[in-house]
């Protein structure tokens, strides 16, 4: 038996460290954003309803806009050097393409029915690459939406863009919802394959 037969298998990173962090970051930005924000629609409802005071950060809307804003800079920071990293790396590329609508429900269907296989985590199946490609895009959509709904004034055509004040707000509040439904979703397959979420943790 030679030696190498005898070494331990090397570990193969899923995750480089960068990815990691940009990940942890955001994730704790995203859910102060998503409470703080319920707190301050609670105050303005755009929808008819309003949420649980539980829930919300901020205690009402002065402390849930100081919480918002606060939270904001960090994820559009963060936010801009995961997607630097992501383009530039090609990390986007060899993870997230190609991205099929077929392949997506032909995977959501196995998920489903308990059949759809783990055995590579550094490969996204078409379920995984089409959900982060999407949270992505929301993402992007949150925050041109909520700089229109800041400055109004000074981002003027980004507002045009929406249409106008109150129909930035509808999409913030959209982009929002589909983000919170992307987290429901991304943390029940984590827990339901726990390896990935080790994979985020310690990088393989």
């Amino acid at each position: 038996m030679t030696a190498r037969s005898l070494a331990k298998p090397r570990r193969v990173t899923i995750h480089p460290l960068i990815v990691r962090l940009c990940h942890w970051i955001n994730a704790v930005a995203m859910i102060v954003m998503i409470l703080s924000g319920w707190a301050i629609h609670n105050a303005d409802p755009i929808a008819p309803f309003v949420f649980p005071n539980a829930i919300t950060l901020g205690g009402g809307l002065i402390g849930g806009l100081q919480w918002h804003f606060a939270a904001m800079w960090v994820l559009f920071v963060n936010g801009i050097l995961y997607l630097v990293y992501g383009f530039v790396s090609g990390r986007f590329a060899r993870k997230l393409r190609p991205i099929s609508l077929r392949d997506a429900v032909i995977d959501g269907i196995a998920a489903l029915r308990g059949r759809l296989g783990h055995a590579d985590l550094s490969v996204y199946n078409g379920v995984q690459r089409l959900l982060y490609a999407g949270v992505i895009a929301l993402g992007v959509l949150v925050v041109a939406s909520g700089l229109s709904i800041w400055k109004p004034v000074q981002f003027g055509w980004l507002t045009w863009l929406f249409g106008d004040f109150d129909v930035a707000r509808i999409v913030h509040f959209a982009a929002m919802s589909g983000i919170v439904l992307f987290l429901l979703i991304h943390v029940a397959m984590s827990l339901l394959v726990p390896r990935s979420l080790l994979a985020m943790i310690r990088g393989a």
